[in-house]
């Protein structure tokens, strides 16, 4: 009979753990993103949403940096796990700096497309491992920030 190894949170292939640092490079650039937004936009209600969504995506991005630390990883110094990604939180960072409220909701979806896909590569590439549970959840949370955004975007476009 052979000897059957479990994963743990713990003792997670390193693929998987490069796979989590990408992740926590990405949580943390929406979470600048959303914190600048909320400093120079001049409504108040989705300045206090964007605030909530930039410390849940903190949260995420810690989460995801112990999983990769217990596991001997480190989160990338480059940005080069996903262009576009990183290209769309550039663009809306850009849209902020005159954009109205629609040009910078429309560019924070894109961001929030981005991410959003970006956990659906990842949750099918690492599907069964221990960190899915915590991949799910965060999902969920990016899915539902995604949406939100987007019905705010499609709302103001109507009043553009």
């Amino acid at each position: 009979m052979g000897i059957t190894t479990q994963e743990t949170k713990t003792s997670l292939p390193k693929e998987t753990v490069n796979k989590l640092s990408q992740l926590v490079q990405i949580n943390r650039d929406s979470a600048s993103g959303f914190q600048e937004a909320a400093d120079a936009i001049d409504d108040k209600a989705l300045a206090s949403d964007f605030r909530v969504w930039a410390v849940d995506r903190t949260r995420q991005a810690d989460e995801l940096q112990a999983l990769v630390e217990f596991n001997n990883g480190e989160a990338p110094e480059d940005r080069s796990w996903s262009a576009a990604a990183h290209q769309a939180w550039l663009n809306f960072r850009s849209a902020l700096s005159g954009g109205n409220t629609y040009t910078v909701l429309a560019e924070a979806e894109r961001g929030e497309d981005a991410i959003k896909e970006r956990y659906e590569e990842i949750l099918k590439d690492v599907a069964g491992s221990a960190a899915t549970d915590l991949l799910q959840q965060q999902y969920a949370s990016v899915k539902a920030v995604h949406d939100r955004v987007r019905d705010l975007r499609d709302a103001r476009k109507s009043k553009k």
